[in-house]
């Protein structure tokens, strides 16, 4: 095997591992941004699907804008618990 052989087997060793932890922080993250939905309704369990159209539904008052501000900190919060396992 070649050193450019051996490379490109790393890059995609790594390109695939980048991947599924991508993967895994969204998915945690939209976890995250659902039980912290469920909770500002006084609702336990995986209930919500409509994030905004449900809070505002229940007179708590929601943006997009807060959803998007919301992703990005589950986000990180995500990643550092992914990161921890």
């Amino acid at each position: 095997m070649t050193t450019f052989d051996e490379r490109e087997k790393d890059f995609e060793a790594r390109y695939r591992h980048d991947q599924e932890l991508q993967f895994k922080v969204k998915a945690r993250r939209n976890r995250l941004l659902g039980l912290w939905a469920a909770g500002r309704m006084g609702l336990t369990g995986d209930a919500v699907d409509k994030v905004c159209a449900d809070l505002n539904g229940k007179g708590q008052n929601c943006t997009p804008a807060q959803v998007k501000f919301e992703l990005d900190h589950l986000a990180e919060q995500a990643k550092q618990q992914i990161m921890q396992e």
